[in-house]
């Protein structure tokens, strides 16, 4: 019975250790992109403490070195791009950087038809 006990308990601890997928918002950027310079300058200091960047955490990547790890739909051309993954595959992009308040806009129309997000302004 201890022994039944035990292979239990170690096979929810092996599950509570898996990793679980998330939404993230993904910025695939490139150095010299002044459009990146600029979101990092307005957008990056307060996104991690917005409701979005709570529901989609930021994740960077290179242009030049796509992650394995993640599912695109389609090529990266031009930086920045910003795609909203979950379970590992894109689910919406946003190309390039307008500004504050089009990126915001944008940024939570996307996260509320394609995530579920209900927050912010919504």
């Amino acid at each position: 019975m201890q022994v039944r006990s035990f292979l239990s308990a170690i096979a929810l601890a092996s599950a509570t250790a898996l990793p679980v997928w998330a939404v993230e918002l993904v910025m695939v950027e490139q150095t010299g992109c002044y459009t990146c310079k600029q979101w990092n300058e307005e957008i990056a200091p307060v996104y991690p403490n917005t409701e979005a960047g709570q529901f989609a955490p930021l994740r960077r990547e290179e242009l030049r070195h796509p992650p394995e790890d993640l599912t695109y739909a389609r090529r990266v051309n031009y930086t920045p791009t910003f795609i909203l993954i979950d379970e590992g595959k894109e689910i919406a992009r946003l190309e390039g950087y307008p500004g504050e308040d089009f990126f915001w806009w944008h940024l939570e129309t996307l996260l509320a038809e394609k995530a579920g997000f209900e927050g912010a302004t919504r």
